[in-house]
Formats: C-alpha cells, structure tokens, sequence
C-alpha cells in the first residue's frame, strides 16, 4: 500500500455498450470476471480501487477499440463513448478521468473529434489501439491527429494491439495457439507498439511538432532497454539523422502498467528520468493490490514516489 501518497493510475480499461455491440466477439472472449469490471463504475471498479489505496483512474476503452471500426460507423461509435465516458467522468470527477477514441481510419475527422472530446468534454487526451485498418500511424494521412494533439498540448497513448494476420502467421504460428500469450502481452503486443513507436520518431512527426508527448504502457514497450542500442546504430552513417535518444527522452513518457519488476522500473529511470515515468495497473487485468504493493517496496526516495505515483499524470494531464 501507499499510505499518505496519492495515487493516479493512468492504464485502467472499461468498456460501454455504445461500442460493444460493434465488437461483440471481443466481449464475449473475456474471461467473466474480466467482462463484469470492464463494465462496471460504481461498484466492484471502485471498491478494488480503494482497497490498494488508488485515488484515480484514468479511462479508456478496452482493446481493440476504434482502430479496426469501419468508416462508416467509427466517427459516431467514437462520439458515443466518448460521450458515455465523459459523463461516468462527470459523475465522480474525483475518481475518474479519460482518454479519447479517435476514428483514425478518417485523420481529419479523428482530429476533430479528438479537439471535441478535449475542449467539450473534458477528456485529457487520446488512446490509439495498434494499428489502423493494419497500418501504422506514422504516415503522412495521419499527421492531423498529431497536430491537434500538440496544438491541445494533450498527450497520445499507443496502447498494444494484435499484430498484423500476415506478422503473426508468420513470425508466432504456430506458437499463436498453443501459447496465445506470445503473441499478446508475452511478446507480440511489445514488439507492435514498440515498432510504431519508431516509427513516429523517423517520421519526423517530433520534428513537426517538438512538445507532442506520446505515452507507452508496460514500460516503454522494451524501447528503454534497447535506447542506447538504437540511438548507436542510427547514428552510423549511412542513416538519415534521427536524434533518436534525446527526442524519445523529451518526447515520451512510460508507464508501469503490467509491468511491476524493479530492474525493468531501474531501467526506465536511468534512461529517462523519473519525471517521464507514470504510475498504471492495467486494470482489469491485473489485481490492484498487486501493483500499489510492488511500487510501496520499490526502493526511490520520496519526491520520486510522488512524482511516479501521481505528480507527473498531473502535470501532463492537467489533472
């Protein structure tokens, strides 16, 4: 526990029937504790939260969200739950806050949506689900996305989803079904969004907009690890320039969802500073308590914890 610190937790999941009834197959696939949290806000959600002492959850919907939604239904199923989460905000705006869906299938409606949902509604940013109809979001077709970001100066949040059919049969079958993990949170779901990760650094999305803030989950997707690694090898000649390390210090944050190993955590600070580290759970798929009793026994100094803890999610979020 984490007595006398207060505690925003910035990876939690729900889902509302505005977008469930879109992707029913999803829903069904959960295990039932998991499908009853997801839908739940007054009870069970809140409960749990104050038995691990967590003040806050910061929103968002559950994967696949709206990045596999067809154009014709995704700019009003992002609408609705947006709506829907703003108002479950609007009803206990001490416990809660949310980050947005986009339709980014449609860029400018996405942009669009995104300033509605932040200027409207209240909400503090937007997650992105994977990819996009199977693509990348670094390409030029979705560079209004990151320009009403920064021009919100709210924050985007690469959240893991399946990898492309064609990458998963061939890199993970036939593994993908006898340990479905490999290609999800054991492997394939870090390796996807730490690809897109890059890929908006060499795109030059950073260059464009120098004080855009993208957040990654589970600790950086494995990008801290591999930092030093990356920025030596791009820096070789025979690559365009690409500042690799100081953007990705300057212009990411991480957090500690699912993620509660204190080598992994020692990882992150030392290559990116405490004040880029945000405090998550993955709410409903990993116990509460679990995280707030992993992070009360990390060893770091007080002002440290606070900042992890919630000081910094205030100071991106506005919170």
């Amino acid at each position: 526990m984490l007595h006398g610190h207060r505690v925003i937790a910035i990876e939690e999941h729900f889902m509302h029937e505005t977008l469930s009834r879109h992707l029913g197959h999803i829903v069904a696939s959960q295990p039932a504790h998991v499908r009853d949290r997801l839908f739940d806000f007054a009870e069970v959600r809140i409960a749990e939260m104050d038995a691990a002492g967590v003040d806050m959850q910061v929103l968002s919907h559950q994967s696949p969200g709206s990045q596999r939604l067809p154009a014709d239904i995704a700019v009003d199923a992002c609408r609705a739950v947006n709506d829907a989460l703003a108002d479950i905000v609007a009803e206990r705006p001490d416990r809660f806050a949310g980050f947005a869906m986009l339709p980014t299938i449609l860029p400018e409606a996405a942009a669009d949506e995104l300033q509605r949902a932040v200027e409207e509604r209240g909400l503090k940013g937007a997650l992105v689900h994977g990819l996009s109809h199977g693509s990348f979001i670094d390409g030029p077709e979705f560079r209004p996305i990151f320009a009403r970001a920064a021009r919100l100066n709210v924050p985007v949040y690469l959240h893991p989803g399946l990898p492309d059919k064609v990458v998963t049969e061939r890199y993970y079958a036939p593994y993908d079904q006898s340990h479905p993990a490999f290609v999800r949170s054991g492997w394939g779901f870090g390796v996807e969004t730490g690809t897109q990760a890059i890929r908006l650094v060499l795109g030059g999305v950073f260059d464009d907009h120098p004080d855009l803030q993208v957040i990654l989950g589970h600790l950086g997707e494995g990008i801290p690890f591999f930092l030093a690694r990356i920025d030596e090898s791009l820096s070789r000649p025979g690559n365009a320039p690409s500042r690799f390390a100081e953007v990705f210090r300057n212009n990411f944050h991480v957090t500690t969802s699912g993620f509660f190993s204190d080598p992994a955590l020692r990882c992150c600070i030392e290559e990116m500073g405490v004040e880029h580290i945000l405090f998550a759970i993955d709410w409903p798929y990993v116990n509460n308590i679990e995280a707030t009793d992993w992070f009360g026994k990390f060893p770091i100094d007080d002002d440290g914890r606070r900042a992890i803890l919630s000081g910094n999610a205030q100071r991106l979020l506005r919170l």
